[in-house]
């Protein structure tokens, strides 16, 4: 009777023991709200800054000395290829051209009679009336005059070149963007003065630059909306020409050319522009939210939960601000499930227990719109 009496009033207290012992392991483990990974389409694409280039662009300078004679364009004329644009007289060109013609003459008429010279002297050669030296002599006069002649005559051909570029003419078709000569000024190719400037322009080289991340997903062929400034927003489609299949080291980005019609002349050279990827080249993206991020030394990380409730820190490489939401680029899936506002003190071993309340969605709401500077930050 008395081990019942002791064993009935021991295993009440025995009971309450276990269960304080139970409540305090409970309370030791912290509760936690986590949020996995939304992988999503960014509403608004990616925009970024690009630069308006003319399909052909390119200066012209005089190839001889003078006075400009008559000028013909002036800027903004829209000139053919071969069009004159100027004349330069050229005084001392012609007269060192008059010169040669004249010494080609006289080199002309001394290969003649060297030629008959030596005809003769071969002839007599072989009736055995002169030497074998004078025959030679004879032979080697008529070579000396023939390289005279085509020396003479190279010169003329050079010089009737040169008189040639008195017309100044159009390289191409196009427009006259700059022009820094007016008549009666003094013409010297040496001093490298720009006479003319001209761009072509019904066609426009658009050049920009893709993050490294982006850049396998451009290819020849591609078409990108071109957004001028000026034209309040207007798109205007330019193809992909090729690209540098190259990643700069400096900014981690590709250069990209693209073809833009510009028949109507909608668009200025040298204008400031964008380019917008579309939502097919730029893929899904993983978002988490900011308090999600642990800021520890150099690398951003995040604290992971497994099946078990245990904690594992893990290294992310965090893309583009979207203000209250970053662009996870690597360290985390869309299954894992990340802790949110992970307190200070958390590591990798740490057990935890997952609230049953769900947090906030981490999918960016759709205004949520990055700005083209900071799209290049993180790469």
């Amino acid at each position: 009777m008395l081990l019942i009496a002791l064993v009935i009033g021991f295993l009440p207290q025995w009971r309450q023991r276990q269960t304080a012992a139970s409540d305090t392991k409970q309370l030791a483990v912290s509760n936690v709200a986590v949020v996995s990974p939304a992988a999503t389409m960014p509403g608004s694409g990616l925009t970024l800054p690009a630069e308006v280039r003319p399909w052909l662009d390119t200066s012209i300078f005089a190839q001889v000395s003078g006075y400009l004679k008559t000028r013909l364009v002036d800027i903004g004329a829209h000139v053919e290829q071969g069009q004159l644009l100027a004349e330069i007289d050229t005084p001392d060109l012609n007269q060192q051209l008059k010169q040669a013609q004249a010494q080609l003459k006289l080199a002309q008429t001394s290969f003649d009679l060297a030629k008959s010279t030596n005809d003769k002297f071969q002839k007599l050669f072989s009736e055995g009336v002169v030497s074998q030296l004078d025959s030679e002599n004879a032979a080697a006069a008529q070579g000396v005059q023939a390289a005279n002649l085509e020396n003479n005559t190279e010169n003329v051909k050079r010089l009737e070149q040169l008189q040639g570029f008195q017309r100044v003419v159009a390289p191409f078709a196009g427009t006259i963007t700059i022009r820094n000569v007016e008549v009666g000024d003094l013409i010297n190719p040496s001093g490298g003065k720009e006479m003319f400037h001209i761009q072509q322009t019904q066609s426009l080289r658009v050049y920009f630059r893709v993050p490294q991340a982006e850049a396998p997903n451009i290819a020849a062929g591609q078409t990108f909306d071109v957004l001028v400034g000026t034209q309040g927003g207007k798109p205007f489609p330019g193809k992909v020409a090729t690209t540098s299949e190259a990643v700069s080291p400096d900014s981690r980005t590709m250069q990209v050319e693209l073809q833009v019609d510009n028949s109507k002349n909608e668009i200025t050279a040298g204008s400031y522009a964008t380019v917008r990827l579309p939502q097919s080249v730029l893929g899904k993206l993983l978002i988490l939210p900011d308090n999600t991020l642990i800021f520890r030394g150099k690398n951003l990380q995040v604290a992971v939960v497994d099946a078990k409730g245990v904690v594992e820190v893990r290294d992310v490489k965090v893309g583009r601000d979207f203000g209250i939401q970053s662009e996870i680029l690597g360290g985390v899936t869309e299954s894992d499930k990340v802790i949110v506002n992970p307190s200070d003190s958390i590591t990798t071993g740490t057990s935890v227990h997952v609230a049953a309340t769900p947090a906030p969605s981490a999918t960016p709401a759709p205004s949520a719109t990055p700005a083209p500077s900071a799209s290049l930050v993180p790469y």
